[in-house]
């Protein structure tokens, strides 16, 4: 070509050429890079499984750590509770009642077994009716 066709600035340098093309070539490699990225839809599909492994461990951490807290707390208020009514039964004489109740049954067990032999006896007298009457 001359200097008359085209336009009217001077040819450009041949090195400055080259690193436009080089350039270009870069770009071009990189846009190529990318379009292919976007179409390769197993590695789209198993970075998005990835991705959402993670967010689901960080939520079981973040869950984990909210039970932990609330198990605490619900420990902690249940022993407060025990203590609280075991406070109150005691200042009550319930269990001076039944501990004294348990020594005299030790001390006196005939009647203990004296209800126990009129429950049975009671038992077979009413099967024995029941059988009667059928």
């Amino acid at each position: 070509m001359s200097d008359k066709n085209g336009s009217p600035q001077a040819k450009p340098d041949v090195a400055a050429l080259r690193e436009e093309i080089a350039e270009t070539r870069a770009d071009l490699g990189d846009t190529v890079r990318a379009l292919a990225a976007k179409t390769d839809v197993k590695a789209r599909a198993k970075e998005q499984v990835q991705q959402t492994g993670r967010k689901v461990k960080s939520q079981v951490a973040e869950t984990t750590g909210k039970v932990r807290d609330n198990a605490q707390s619900a420990t902690d208020a249940v022993r407060e509770a025990a203590q609280s009514a075991t406070g109150k039964v005691r200042d009550s004489g319930a269990m001076d009642v039944a501990h004294e109740a348990g020594d005299q049954v030790r001390r006196h067990p005939f009647p203990v077994g004296a209800v126990i032999a009129g429950a049975v006896a009671l038992a077979g007298i009413i099967l024995i009716i029941r059988r009667r009457r059928r």
